[in-house]
C-alpha cells in the first residue's frame, strides 16, 4: 500500500521558504500585525525599560503582538509565550524571529494595566466607526475570575480566632505531656511546641493586618482579592468583573475588576457608559443583584433608564395579601393606606440604616385591627419604612413592568462574552496575582480578544484588515507631517532662506491619493 511521503529532512533546497511565504494572505495574525501597527502605543502610557548602555529592550508593540495572539489562541502563560516565540511559525513571523524571556513578557502584562484598557478602547472606537454597537440598549452584569489565592490563604476574624482557639489547646496538651515525660521524648515535644508557637505568631500577624486594613477579610497571596459566593452556596477567592455589554451585536463596551459585589456598582458603570457612548438615550438591563436605591438616583440624575430585576421582600407579611408592595402611598399627603384602608402616619423624623435615611409610618388603628395576625406578628401593629430612594425604586418597578419583553433579553445580550470568555476559551481565573492591577491587565486582554474576535466574525479579515491598512497609513502620514514641521523649525531656526527647500517642497512630495479616509477621520 502506499503513503503519501514526508520530506527528506536533512535535504538542502535551491529556492527556501521565507517567513513571510509561509504566512497566507488570510490568516488573522496579519491581521494582529497591522492592528498594533495602526495604534499610537507611545500616548497610551506602555511602561517599557530603556537603558543608555547594555541590551536594548523590546518594542512595546512586539509584546502586545505576541499577547494578543496569545489570548486569541488560548495562551495566556508568559511561559508557554516564550516557548511558542521559538517553535510557532505565526509568532516568528510577527515578532520578526524575536524571541523574548518569559519575565519580560510577564513584567510586560504587569506593568501596563491602563495602557492595555486603552487598546480594549481602541477596538470600541472601530466597533462604533463600523456602526456595530447600537446604542440604545444595554445591559451590564458580573462575573467571578478565580484568583491566584486559595481558599486556606484567605482569612478573616472568626478563622483566625478559630486557628489560636487550636494552637492553645495543642500546646496545653504538650506542656502536660512535656510535665509527665523526661525520657527521649522530650526534645520531640519541645520542638512540636516551638512549631506551634511560630504558627501562632503568623496567625497574630494576620490579625493585625486585618485590623489595620479595616477590611472584613484578608488574602495573604492575593491581596486584593476576595472570597465571594460564586453561585448558590459554592464560595471562591476571586476578583468581580464589571461589564457593560452593547445589545446590537453582543459587544463589550466597558469592564472594571473589581473586590466588592454588585450592590453599589450600578451607578458607576452608568456614567462610564454614559462617558463612552457619548448618549444617556439608552435603556440599562440589570438583575437583581444591582437593586440599590442610591444606585436608582445616580440613574436619574444621568437621565438614563435602567430596567432592573426586583428581588423577594426581605420580610413577608403571614398573608401575602398584606405585604407593604400592597400598601397604597399617598405622595401628597405623605401617608400609607393599608387593604384595610386605614391611614398609616409619619412623624416626620429621618431614621438612619447603615447607608440610607428612612422615614417611619404607623397607625392606631392596628391595636383593633381584626385582620392584625395576617397583617404583621409585631405587638404594636405594622410599621412601613419608607426610604429616601423609595420613589426612585418605585420607578424602576414601573419600567419593568412596561419593559417585559426588553428585560427577557438580559440574559442572552451579557452573558454572551462570559460564555465565549470563561466556556469557549477557559479563562475562568486570573493569570496574575499581588494587586487589583494586576488582575485588570490580565481581564484587559481578555476583553480586548473578545471584541477583536467579533469583529473579525462580523466584518471578515479582509474588510477589517484594509480599514486597519488606511489607518496606519493615515498614521504613518501624521508621523510624516510632524517630521516635516520639525524640519521646518529648525530651517526657521538656521536660516530663513532655506525653509521653502526644508518643508514646503517635501510636504508637496506626499501622495494621498490612495487613502480613504474614513467618516469623522481618526
Amino acid at each position: 500500500m502506499k503513503y503519501i511521503q514526508g520530506q527528506n529532512r536533512s535535504q538542502t533546497y535551491l529556492f527556501p521558504v521565507t517567513l513571510d511565504d509561509a504566512i497566507s494572505e488570510d490568516n488573522e495574525v496579519r491581521l494582529i500585525d497591522v492592528f498594533v501597527d495602526s495604534l499610537a502605543l507611545e500616548s497610551y502610557g506602555f511602561q517599557i525599560d530603556h537603558c543608555e548602555n547594555g541590551r536594548p529592550a523590546y518594542h512595546p508593540g512586539d509584546l502586545l503582538k505576541l499577547f494578543i495572539y496569545g489570548y486569541m489562541n488560548k495562551i495566556r502563560s508568559s511561559r508557554r509565550l516564550e516557548k511558542e516565540s521559538k517553535r510557532n511559525i505565526e509568532v516568528m513571523w510577527l515578532l520578526g524571529n524575536l524571541h523574548p524571556d518569559h519575565n519580560t513578557i510577564s513584567n510586560f502584562r504587569r506593568d501596563n494595566p491602563g495602557a492595555i484598557k486603552k487598546v480594549f478602547m481602541e477596538t470600541v472606537k472601530i466597533a462604533n466607526y463600523f456602526n456595530l454597537i447600537g446604542a440604545t440598549l444595554i445591559a451590564g452584569d458580573s462575573t467571578k475570575f478565580r484568583a491566584q489565592n486559595s481558599k486556606k490563604n484567605n482569612f478573616n476574624q472568626k478563622k483566625i480566632t478559630r486557628h489560636l482557639e487550636y494552637i492553645e489547646n495543642k500546646l496545653q496538651e504538650y506542656h502536660e505531656a512535656l510535665a509527665q515525660n523526661d525520657g527521649d521524648d522530650k526534645k520531640q515535644i519541645e520542638d512540636q511546641i516551638e512549631k506551634h508557637k511560630q504558627r501562632a505568631e503568623g496567625y497574630h500577624e494576620i490579625e493585625n493586618q486585618l485590623k489595620e486594613s479595616g477590611e472584613p477579610q484578608v488574602s495573604t497571596s492575593d491581596p486584593d482579592s476576595r472570597h465571594m459566593i460564586v453561585r448558590n452556596n459554592i464560595t471562591e477567592v476571586a476578583y468581580n468583573v464589571q461589564t457593560t455589554v452593547d445589545a446590537k451585536n453582543n459587544l463589550l463596551i466597558d469592564y472594571k475588576v473589581t473586590n466588592s459585589n454588585d450592590s453599589k456598582a450600578m451607578g458607576n458603570m452608568l456614567q462610564r457608559a454614559k462617558s463612552i457612548l457619548r448618549t444617556n438615550q439608552f435603556t440599562a438591563l440589570y438583575d437583581k443583584g444591582y437593586h440599590t436605591g442610591s444606585e436608582f438616583k445616580i440613574a436619574h440624575d444621568l437621565n438614563i433608564d435602567t430596567v432592573v430585576a426586583i428581588p423577594g421582600l426581605a420580610s413577608q407579611a403571614p398573608n401575602p395579601a398584606y405585604n407593604v408592595e400592597n400598601f397604597i402611598y399617598n405622595q401628597q399627603g405623605d401617608y400609607y393606606i393599608c387593604p384595610q384602608n386605614q391611614h398609616l402616619t409619619t412623624t416626620g423624623k429621618r431614621h438612619k440604616a447603615e447607608t440610607y435615611f428612612f422615614k417611619r409610618y404607623t397607625t392606631k388603628a392596628c391595636k383593633s385591627c381584626p385582620v392584625k395576625d395576617l397583617c404583621t406578628k409585631a405587638t404594636y401593629g405594622k410599621a412601613v419604612q419608607r426610604s429616601e430612594f423609595q420613589q426612585y425604586i418605585q420607578n424602576n418597578k414601573e419600567r419593568v413592568e412596561q419593559n417585559q419583553a426588553h428585560y427577557k433579553r438580559r440574559q442572552a445580550i451579557v452573558e454572551h462574552p462570559y460564555g465565549t470568555i470563561k466556556r469557549q476559551w477557559g479563562f475562568s481565573y486570573i493569570m496574575t496575582k499581588r494587586s487589583i492591577k494586576r488582575a485588570s491587565a490580565d481581564v484587559g486582554f481578555m476583553m480586548t480578544v473578545y471584541n477583536l474576535r467579533r469583529i473579525i466574525n462580523i466584518l471578515g479579515i479582509d474588510r477589517f484588515k484594509r480599514y486597519l491598512e488606511d489607518h496606519l497609513s493615515i498614521f504613518l502620514i501624521k508621523i510624516r507631517l510632524w517630521e516635516q514641521r520639525l524640519a521646518y523649525i529648525r530651517a526657521l531656526l538656521f536660516s530663513e532662506k532655506n525653509w521653502e527647500a526644508s518643508f514646503i517642497l517635501p510636504l508637496k512630495q506626499l501622495n494621498f491619493s490612495h487613502i480613504s479616509v474614513p467618516n469623522g477621520g481618526f
